[in-house]
């Protein structure tokens, strides 16, 4: 029987979230032989192994084991490809919780869409078991802010009503490539920091391949990953302080603001403003101010690197 489809799974120390995100791929409406999963472990210190282990166990769908020092999602990415059986690669996150016609969704889409350069991302929004801050729900709309700003995570509200995406939204927690067009061109490995590494290779596919993104909205995954403020430092630090490296192969996209920019943004991100807008102002404009601060100190630092 052919393999129609591999989902490749990067994870790192979310042992317990990956056994649900596992168990939904068993529960697939779907033949089980014609789609398999690749869990690639990039170094985690918990029972991730045993979990994945007992997955194969009680899995109707071929379920396979890799493992590898921490080097970064888009390594591991990387070194999935090498093993992987099927046509079409799906990408999705280790906390990722998909719909029984998930797969049904991906490949209904590819073989509607069949040339190389064609890909389909899939709507990710909160696991409705969860309760939904005020910040998370700016973390998800990108149009928050005087409708054009916000958050960073996703940013779906945009393509509401739309059949096609741009390369800002190859999100890997959520899409689908031929994996011939992946083989030529996979993840850069220089990218290690968190936020990067996709964003990086859809434009590169845009450029080279005139890559076509199609949004399917019916191709669900809940992200069950509750998230708060206390990581954010590290999270938009990160950002930043790696956006030189992108800066560096695509200064056309100014992803390291300029100094005009980097004044406003030290401006608005200020104690005295920061504290103004968290006493009198709305959530959304907090959370985008204090994001830049942590970005700008990211970007600074990495300008000494």
């Amino acid at each position: 029987m052919l393999m129609q489809l591999s989902i490749i799974i990067p994870t790192y120390n979310r042992a317990e979230i990956l056994k649900d995100c596992l168990r939904r791929l068993n529960n697939q409406d779907f033949i089980k032989n014609e789609f398999e999963v690749i869990v690639v472990d990039d170094g985690s210190t918990d029972n991730t192994k045993e979990v994945v282990k007992n997955a194969q166990k009680k899995s109707s769908v071929e379920i396979n084991y890799l493992y590898q020092k921490n080097q970064g999602q888009g390594v591991a990415r990387n070194y999935a490809l090498r093993y992987a059986k099927g046509r079409i690669i799906v990408f999705i996150g280790d906390d990722i919780l998909v719909l029984p016609d998930f797969v049904k969704q991906h490949l209904n889409y590819h073989r509607r869409y069949r040339r190389e350069n064609e890909a389909v991302l899939g709507f990710i929004g909160w696991d409705p078991r969860l309760e939904v801050t005020p910040f998370m729900e700016w973390l998800t709309n990108g149009s928050s802010v005087f409708g054009r700003f916000g958050g960073h995570q996703f940013a779906f509200e945009k393509l509401q009503g739309k059949k096609k995406a741009d390369f800002n939204f190859f999100y890997t927690s959520n899409i689908s490539l031929k994996k011939s067009l992946l083989k030529r061109h996979p993840f850069d490995s220089k990218f290690s920091s968190y936020g990067w590494e996709d964003i990086e290779l859809g434009y590169r596919l845009t450029k080279k391949e005139n890559l076509i993104l199609y949004y399917n909205p019916m191709a669900i995954g809940y992200h069950f990953h509750e998230m708060d403020e206390s990581g954010f430092e590290k999270r938009m630090y990160a950002i930043g302080k790696s956006a030189h490296l992108f800066h560096k192969k695509y200064p056309e996209l100014k992803k390291v603001p300029q100094k005009w920019k980097q004044i406003i943004f030290s401006v608005i991100s200020s104690k005295i403003v920061l504290g103004i807008l968290k006493k009198f102002g709305k959530n959304t404009l907090y959370y985008y101010a204090l994001s830049k601060k942590y970005y700008l100190e990211g970007i600074r630092n990495g300008a000494k690197a």
